[in-house]
């Protein structure tokens, strides 16, 4: 008797279909295979992302090493929300009245803008999308962001954030910019140290931590005064409850 070839079957059926359905069956197929790799990110880490893809692309190549929350110091967790969404834990992806005020400014001021990206929508243009200020990279980065509210946790989402954030010329992930920058792991971070990094985020490129301007050292003590301000609300505490104290 002949041994069935279960995995024909999908082949077989495709073939049976006209132009359109088999426009249709690939469009659910991307769909559902899009589905399990958000599911799978809950577990395990990106092997690559969209930006670091374009970092390699540009010659600045990759330093990396993702670390899980208890290898990462909670200065690290409390100075990225500290310096990029406050309201991290409260929000589902969105800071709309950050947006309003960003709107705002600038339309008064059309030589420099002003972002109102959280820490969700960072994760989504970052490990999904590409750079840039396209209204269609914007309209998916808001889906991509609705998308992992939904499925992921707030605390994966800021492991997620801490792992894959570009901090430095082609240095990604709190761990590789705690190595090049201070000789250390992310768990070893100070309260200084940690603000320092968060002080680059707007311009990793162009700003270092361990060489900072004047203007980073002052963005350096604004962020641990807001540490300062953040660290006893209860639902931060619950988010970096994890990480290494």
């Amino acid at each position: 008797m002949p041994v069935k070839r279960y995995y024909n079957i999908p082949i077989l059926y495709y073939k049976s279909l006209n132009r359109w359905k088999k426009l249709l069956f690939i469009l659910v197929v991307i769909i559902g295979l899009h589905w399990l790799y958000l599911l799978l990110l809950i577990f395990v880490n990106p092997p690559i992302t969209t930006t670091q893809f374009v970092s390699l692309i540009e010659g600045n190549g990759i330093s990396r090493d993702y670390v899980s929350m208890d290898q990462i110091s909670h200065n690290a967790g409390l100075a990225v929300i500290a310096a990029e969404d406050q309201i991290f834990a409260e929000h589902f992806g969105l800071d709309y009245e950050s947006i309003e005020k960003a709107l705002d400014y600038n339309k008064k001021h059309t030589k420099r803008k002003r972002g109102a990206s959280t820490i969700s929508q960072q994760v989504a243009k970052n490990v999904f999308l590409w750079q840039g200020r396209s209204w269609i990279r914007k309209g998916l980065e808001v889906y991509f962001t609705f998308m992992i509210e939904l499925l992921w946790s707030k605390k994966r989402i800021l492991e997620m954030y801490l792992n894959t954030i570009e901090m430095g010329r082609g240095i990604f992930g709190i761990e590789a910019a705690a190595k090049s920058y201070f000789g250390k792991s992310a768990k070893q971070l100070n309260r200084s140290e940690s603000s320092l990094i968060a002080a680059c985020l707007p311009n990793p490129k162009k700003f270092r931590a361990n060489a900072p301007s004047s203007y980073i050292l002052n963005r350096k003590e604004w962020i641990m005064e807001q540490v300062y301000q953040i660290e006893s609300d209860p639902e931060i505490i619950e988010l970096i409850k994890d990480m290494k104290h």
